[in-house]
């Protein structure tokens, strides 16, 4: 088997979630991809890099992310820092070549995907980008039944991702509702539903976006006597024209008052139909219009098929497929899903150009928003 060594960069809330992957891989799969240990934490000061570094067991605490990209002992390297972070740390891992895991979105602007996609020509390694979303049976299954022909030709569609975490205007300016640090909604849930409807239906032709900032200024972080600016969108609204002809509306905020972590989709075909909502992450439902509707309705109808936690081999059965799958478990498969490309030494899917197509994505909303009108992808 395959050993690795894991240098994770960042360790604040999305870098536990990954290292919750490698510490309970085990359990879940049988047998494993390969072999891995995390063996270096990195973040920006040394006193949280080493209380993370004791958490995991990790031997290494470093703040200077090329002791993890840079080092011949490291084989993968994480990257889970605030998004304008994250280009030098890739450019430094593709260029020592590192199997890569990267946190979405890829980077901050589209001129830094540019550059990461000009050094994907010399980098031969594995890369995966961490889109969860793709990872639950439910979604699993949606995509088998769209590629079998299930509900025929899409005709439209609509998906959101709702949170409502800046709905109070109370609520502190994190990097995240920060332009500097690449934050905005766009890259923080929009990369996650636009990702997930691309991987179901395909490319994108045109979108329409407009955006909002429902607060001009937040309490600062560091001390919220003092009101700083907002300069990134808390609420994108899209339209969305596909390549096969759908069209569909796609929604990102968070400041939809009564949500907590609400990713939907709805997709409506010639043949039939899907939706999905994950705080349900249980089900999938489907719509078969060719089934009878008579007598008396006869048995067409939603149908929610219970999808739990059935992932194929080689995922274990625990804790049970009929057991309601969490938020993380779509995580563990993402993450399982890597680590066998590392070990069949094939390309990551999704890869840095799923990256840098959301990158694209991500720069055609914000320009349709600010000129007002459509954005060709």
């Amino acid at each position: 088997m395959k050993q690795c060594n894991v240098g994770i960069i960042g360790f604040g809330f999305i870098g536990k979630v990954h290292a919750y992957g490698y510490i309970n891989l085990p359990l879940f799969y049988d047998p494993l991809p390969l072999e891995a240990k995390i063996t270096h934490v990195c973040t920006s000061r040394t006193e949280t890099a080493e209380k993370g570094a004791a958490l995991i067991g990790a031997d290494n605490a470093v703040t200077d992310f090329r002791k993890i990209t840079e080092n011949p002992d490291v084989d993968i390297v994480h990257i889970c820092t605030p998004n304008h972070l994250h280009k030098d740390a890739l450019l430094s891992a593709m260029e020592h070549n590192k199997h890569i895991y990267c946190d979405k979105p890829l980077v901050a602007t589209f001129d830094e995907a540019m550059m990461i996609q000009e050094a994907l020509d010399e980098y031969t390694a594995t890369a995966q980008m961490t889109l969860q979303n793709r990872f639950f049976p439910a979604t699993m299954r949606a995509k088998q039944l769209i590629d079998e022909g299930f509900i025929g030709k899409v005709l439209e569609f609509r998906g959101c991702y709702l949170h409502s975490g800046s709905a109070d205007p109370k609520a502190p300016l994190k990097w995240k509702l920060s332009g500097a640090a690449g934050g905005g909604v766009i890259a923080d849930l929009g990369t996650h539903i636009l990702d997930l409807l691309h991987w179901l239906l395909g490319d994108y032709d045109r979108l329409l976006a407009t955006t909002r900032i429902a607060y001009p200024q937040r309490p600062a972080l560091e001390d919220p006597s003092r009101m700083v600016k907002v300069d990134a969108e808390d609420c994108v609204m899209i339209l969305a024209e596909m390549c096969s002809g759908a069209i569909g509306n796609i929604e990102a905020t968070k400041i939809a008052t009564g949500a907590e972590d609400e990713l939907r989709f709805e997709i409506h075909g010639s043949k039939g139909a899907l939706r999905f909502n994950g705080t349900d992450a249980h089900h999938l439902e489907a719509y078969d219009a060719g089934a009878p509707d008579s007598p008396i309705g006869g048995s067409r109808g939603w149908i929610r098929i219970d999808t739990g936690q059935r992932y194929p081999q080689p995922a274990t059965k625990f804790p049970g497929p009929k057991f309601t799958p969490g938020w993380i478990r779509s995580h563990m498969a993402c993450l399982a899903n890597f680590l066998q490309s590392v070990a069949n030494d094939e390309p990551g899917r999704p890869g840095l150009k799923q990256g840098i197509y959301l990158q694209r994505l991500i720069e055609c909303c914000r320009q349709s928003a600010g000129a007002n009108e459509w954005g060709t992808v």
